[in-house]
């Protein structure tokens, strides 16, 4: 008699490799945000600097970061090219990592 034939056996432990695939994805994101904000506090200097270079090495989530952001575009504030382009930097790495859906236009519904 012939054994029936089984299934090769599953290393994911119960994760499908799609979501594997998106928390890592997603683990990268974060890490690429939180070294935007770590080189933006980096330029700081002063008490408020060093406070927020702490918050930042202790965040754990892309959401610890999303709280810090007010305070650390406050401390950047200013004229200099140098701040203007670190402020760009984090929009858009916030922006990548908290993205909105955009709504549907007519326009775009069309195609």
């Amino acid at each position: 008699m012939s054994r029936p034939a089984t299934a090769p056996r599953d290393y994911t432990r119960g994760a499908a490799m799609g979501d594997r695939h998106a928390a890592i994805a997603a683990r990268r994101s974060f890490v690429a945000l939180k070294l935007t904000f770590a080189d933006a506090a980096a330029a700081l200097e002063g008490h408020q600097a060093h406070w927020l270079r702490q918050q930042v090495r202790a965040a754990e989530q892309p959401v610890d970061l999303w709280l810090l952001r007010a305070p650390l575009f406050s401390a950047l504030a200013g004229a200099s090219p140098e701040r203007r382009r670190m402020r760009q930097r984090l929009r858009r790495a916030l922006e990548a990592v908290f993205a909105e859906p955009q709504p549907t236009t007519a326009f775009a519904a069309a195609f």
